[in-house]
């Protein structure tokens, strides 16, 4: 679990995150949203710590984030797996390298534990015979999958999703969604994934926090967000003529 206490981020005179408090679950996807511009990448590099916040804490299963030493932080980044925007992958290795590397850089296995635990986890995302691909050769729904094998070959307790499906084709992203929630509730992680994507929210959002001008505005639930009264967050999810609609079905 992650926990988010009053955190503010400032750069220079200018307030970007004010006053957060959010709880972060394990076994659970859970999806900050908001629109650009509203704070919610700002948050996601202050709980990974690409950013310092101005104040606050960030809890990791109680042990503060913000507080700790330089060497502290490097040993706690290894309970993480991140996913990135454009996937991140080293062109030059293979797909199956491209899992190894963190095994390669983090882990005490020899070479055949670590191949067989980045063909474990190719394997859990259904990539077994593309080993010997390299990303070039790969869709973008392929190298997504690439990308999560390789966030998991860690096992790690945390994992970090920054717009997964973006890019992709929306059968793809159901495809994405399904992975990350399997995994999630498979390996009991931490899961937290900045989304602009609604099917995503409305497909796997068990735990939302909806980022309004830098703040909290609003937490549920992908079933709660259909029944909220919170005009903010209507108006950013309701924008689409699609959910408007299936609003008014449900108001019946």
């Amino acid at each position: 679990m992650i926990e988010i206490k009053n955190l503010y981020k400032s750069f220079e005179d200018k307030e970007v995150l004010h006053d957060i408090n959010a709880v972060f679950e394990n076994g659970k996807t859970n999806l900050i949203i908001g629109q650009s511009g509203s704070g919610k990448t700002v948050l996601m590099k202050n709980i990974v710590g690409l950013l310092d916040p101005t104040s606050g804490e960030i809890l990791y299963d109680g042990r503060n984030f913000v507080a700790m030493s330089k060497h502290e932080k490097v040993l706690l980044r290894r309970e993480m797996g991140m996913i990135f925007q454009s996937a991140a992958l080293f062109d030059s290795l293979s797909v199956l390298e491209n899992v190894m590397f963190p095994l390669d850089m983090f882990s005490n296995m020899n070479l055949r534990e670590r191949t067989k635990r980045a063909m474990d986890c190719l394997d859990r995302v259904d990539l077994v015979g593309a080993e010997k691909k390299f990303p070039g050769e790969l869709s973008g729904g392929m190298q997504k999958r690439v990308a999560i094998a390789r966030a998991i070959a860690l096992n790690p307790k945390y994992l970090f999703c920054d717009e997964p499906n973006s890019g992709l084709d929306p059968k793809t992203s159901l495809v994405i969604d399904d992975l990350l929630h399997s995994i999630t509730q498979e390996f009991h992680t931490t899961t937290i994934i900045n989304t602009h994507d609604m099917n995503s929210v409305m497909g796997i959002g068990e735990n939302i926090i909806f980022i309004y001008q830098g703040m909290a505005a609003w937490n549920g639930n992908k079933d709660q967000i259909m029944t909220s009264t919170n005009q903010k967050l209507n108006d950013f999810i309701f924008a689409s003529d699609l959910f408007k609609k299936v609003k008014e079905e449900i108001k019946k």
